[in-house]
């Protein structure tokens, strides 16, 4: 797996691009900047095979109406998001608009699901709390996990926004804290990290292995 991380928009987001097959990149959490992660995927060779959103908080999605337009695709979202996540509800003005409900959107999204595509496999892990449909995505062979806004380097996920549990967190938290300590974990914010790294530093983690 090749993997390149793309900052974007005004909170930071990570969109993560992944691929084994040029031809079918995934893109994962396109937040903002739509013309930096198309000139990224140019620059690589790049043509888009799906696009994944980890949540559907507006920073992880913005990006989503232009890179549509060039690489028409599978849209995959939680549906505990999909109800909410192209409304006005989601919206926070001035810095991100809110995209179209797109055509290709598939919310079929479930525990244990395995998504393959490109070359790649990932297994889906539905891990509340920091929204109702918060999601992971384990690729086992690469032994990489995808958290979004589940875990971060040294912290996890705000639960004060509308959906998030505190409760649900940390049995989700619980769960990735069971996986090899060598996985590499890409959040959605902040810098990459290990299971082990944050079992052993990150206060909301530690003693859960």
């Amino acid at each position: 797996m090749h993997s390149e991380t793309v900052v974007v928009g005004e909170f930071e987001a990570n969109c993560l691009i992944l691929w084994a097959e040029p031809g079918a990149a995934w893109v994962v959490d396109p937040g903002a900047d739509h013309e930096r992660i198309r000139d990224v995927l140019r620059a690589r060779g790049l043509a888009v095979g799906l696009y994944f959103l980890t949540h559907g908080h507006i920073d992880h999605l913005s990006a989503l109406d232009g890179l549509l337009r060039e690489w028409p695709a599978p849209v995959w979202l939680h549906a505990a998001e999909a109800s909410w996540a192209f409304s006005a509800a989601n919206r926070i003005a001035p810095y991100l608009h809110v995209p179209r409900r797109p055509e290709s959107l598939r919310t079929d999204l479930a525990e244990g699901l395995e998504i393959a595509a490109g070359g790649l496999t990932a297994r889906v892990l539905h891990t509340p709390g920091h929204s109702p449909g918060s999601v992971c995505l384990h690729f086992d062979r690469e032994n990489r996990l995808v958290t979004g806004d589940t875990l971060f380097a040294g912290s996890v996920g705000r639960t004060d926004l509308p959906g998030g549990r505190s409760r649900a967190l940390r049995t989700s938290l619980d769960r990735l804290a069971r996986l090899p300590a060598t996985c590499a974990v890409l959040p959605g914010h902040g810098p990459h990290t290990t299971i082990d790294q944050e079992i052993r530093t990150n206060p909301f983690l530690q003693g859960r292995s």
